[in-house]
């Protein structure tokens, strides 16, 4: 089916929304993916481990994007995308909620490998989305629009979250992008059209 074919069975939408939308997950997963980083010290003195060994947990987040990019492409190739984008989202915010929870090295490794487990999937859907919604003559920029998220989350998302975390404690970092999770699971669901 052609982009212009989706864009006439599809109820109104306004494609700014839709994007802004979109790029909230951008956000929201830009903002998860470097705070740990930034609170690096922060979650080493808390569950009592080296900061090199803390870096493992960066890495686990690394190896969950790897593993999760296809996996969760293939197995959700047969939902609507907006259902997957949603199940994305809600899975992302749940590993953020037991990221806040850990307490202990072992849980931490393990939340951090969840959470990287949609990031790859949702940008790859949200770009498709986007692209489909925009229309031809609008694709790369629909595209670049969602994938600003990243871009603003690198600019301030992380920034505030690393700010959070050291004021209030490392765990109100990934509260906060848990908090986004939600935000964004809202405007999907108010501003994508199922497609």
């Amino acid at each position: 089916m052609t982009s212009s074919n989706v864009r006439s069975q599809l109820p109104n939408y306004s494609l700014p929304w839709v994007i802004f939308a979109l790029a909230i997950g951008g956000f929201c997963i830009g903002t998860t993916e470097f705070v740990a980083m930034g609170l690096i010290q922060e979650i080493a003195a808390d569950l009592n481990v080296s900061i090199p060994s803390a870096g493992h947990f960066i890495t686990a987040y690394a190896l969950g994007v790897t593993v999760g990019a296809p996996a969760l492409a293939i197995l959700g190739a047969k939902l609507p995308r907006k259902t997957l984008l949603l199940g994305l989202m809600l899975f992302y915010g749940l590993a953020n909620a037991l990221t806040v929870l850990a307490n202990s090295p072992e849980t931490m490794l393990l939340s951090r490998f969840i959470a990287g487990l949609p990031h790859g999937a949702y940008f790859g859907i949200a770009s498709l989305v986007a692209a489909d919604l925009a229309g031809q003559h609008r694709r790369a920029t629909a595209i670049a629009q969602v994938m600003m998220g990243l871009t603003i989350a690198n600019v301030i998302g992380v920034p505030f979250a690393t700010w959070l975390g050291q004021s209030f404690g490392w765990r109100s970092g990934f509260e906060f992008s848990a908090m986004i999770a939600l935000a964004t699971i809202l405007a999907i669901s108010f501003f994508v059209p199922r497609i």
